[in-house]
């Protein structure tokens, strides 16, 4: 993956991969592409936690920008769009599944199970 011009404000990784996917929405974007099978901009913004038009429409841009998502058109008249992660953004599953487990233990949230497409009651160790 060729990575785009950027003048980062820190050295650090972690201070590096935040300026790019830390705020509340871009791993909700991620999560809905890998495991929810939403790939049109109506259905991502559909999800629970109803991300508005605007935020979307910038998180999807800044992922296709850092090449961690890829979109598709699948209508002409009026354009529209598919969108889906690529290897890069796959690559963000481990980091998705340890927040999950790390909020299902902590803060009670529910806990996804990728593999059976379905929620689960207890926490996977």
């Amino acid at each position: 993956m060729t990575k785009p011009e950027h003048d980062f404000r820190s050295r650090c990784s972690i201070a590096r991969t935040l300026e790019i996917l830390g705020d509340k929405w871009t791993f909700l974007v991620v999560r809905d592409l890998m495991w929810h099978g939403k790939h049109t901009f109506q259905e991502l913004q559909n999800s629970e936690e109803r991300m508005p038009a605007n935020l979307l429409s910038q998180r999807l841009k800044r992922l296709m920008h850092w090449g961690l998502v890829r979109r598709e058109a699948y209508q002409n008249r009026p354009v529209r769009h598919r969108y889906f992660l690529t290897r890069g953004g796959k690559d963000l599953e481990p980091v998705l599944l340890q927040i999950m487990k790390w909020g299902h233990g902590h803060l009670g949230g529910g806990l996804y199970d990728p593999v059976q497409g379905n929620n689960v009651e207890n926490a996977r160790s």
